[in-house]
């Protein structure tokens, strides 16, 4: 059994791959194992895989996978997460890139700390600039109960740093389910995974170690691209809110995912500029269906506590279905 596996999702990656294929070589162990995971990219980047998959066998053990189809970040992750060996897993986006030595660090931290999984900070790069980029959570090489740290709702936490490949986690994990993504999903895809690993896990910790280059501003980038396929965060908040209603403690939890739910659309409405008029119209009439849905005890004091701007836009969505459902 490899100690640790990585899992590398790429597509229509050929400017930045390489990039990504040379920190796995400044990481690699003969006992470290390298998931190439093509997701049917239309450019170089198979080519780039193939060549690459060869060269690194030389330092680690690798497995190189294509997808016959295109089915987004989710589900690539999920055919590298099927395939994967380690005792431990962790992720990394075929367009970021690490720090040599990383994975040693990481792995030397999650065995010293004996839980389920460690979360670490990472580097935003955007162009030139260098941004660090901290988990919300303050407690650092403590061991805890990861249900804990979702809490306040009125506050970032541990759930809003929702990057999978900041981080590393344990087998028994992806055992019990906990590790793999909803299928399809094009974007958001970590937001419900990120939830279920702190409702269900048993055990996390915080590091302060950098390793993960996070590249921002990429062309082809879905948080880039306003088309439909952004609109899949709302299926993503839905799967958050209904798990989580379902949940022992959801009185307790449900307000923070009602919360961050809101925001995230409030976001979205607050830059209509960079979708496209269908979409936008789309994303309108989404997020008016999805505020309808929400608990509605729970809705209205997120509102009566978010501030003017944001809770506007919604309260505005929220009359406009409840004055068309009058009309009918």
């Amino acid at each position: 059994m490899p100690k640790l596996s990585v899992i590398v999702p790429f597509y229509n990656v050929q400017q930045y791959a390489p990039d990504t294929l040379r920190s796995l070589r400044l990481n690699a162990r003969s006992d470290f194992e390298f998931v190439l995971v093509d997701d049917h990219s239309k450019d170089e980047t198979p080519a780039i895989l193939e060549r690459a998959a060869e060269e690194l066998s030389d330092v680690a053990q690798v497995r190189y996978i294509r997808h016959e189809k295109n089915g987004g970040l989710a589900t690539a992750r999920n055919t590298g997460l099927d395939a994967a060996r380690g005792e431990y897993l962790t992720f990394l986006d075929g367009d970021d890139w690490l720090a040599p030595g990383y994975y040693a660090q990481l792995v030397a931290a999650v065995e010293e700390l004996g839980c389920d999984f460690v979360r670490t900070d990472h580097v935003q790069a955007t162009a030139r600039a260098r941004t660090v980029q901290r988990v919300p959570h303050g407690r650092r090489r403590r061991v805890m109960n990861p249900r804990e740290a979702i809490l306040p709702a009125d506050r970032t936490t541990s759930v809003d740093y929702a990057y999978a490949w900041a981080g590393v986690y344990h087998r028994r994990l992806l055992d019990k389910r906990l590790l793999h993504f909803t299928d399809g999903l094009r974007t958001a895809e970590d937001r419900p995974w990120i939830w279920k690993l702190h409702r269900e896990a048993e055990s996390f910790a915080v590091v302060s170690l950098l390793g993960v280059f996070y590249r921002r501003g990429v062309a082809s980038s879905l948080t880039q691209i306003g088309d439909a396929r952004q609109l899949d965060f709302i299926r993503a908040f839905d799967q958050v809110i209904e798990e989580t209603a379902a949940d022992p403690d959801a009185d307790r939890l449900l307000p923070k995912a009602v919360r961050t739910y809101c925001a995230i659309i409030a976001h979205h409405l607050s830059d209509e500029s960079k979708w496209e008029p269908a979409v936008a119209k789309q994303l309108r009439s989404m997020s008016a269906a999805a505020i309808q849905r929400m608990p509605q005890e729970a809705l209205g004091d997120v509102l009566d506590t978010m501030d003017f701007d944001r809770s506007s836009k919604l309260r505005r969505l929220r009359r406009r279905i409840t004055t068309a459902k009058a009309a009918a």
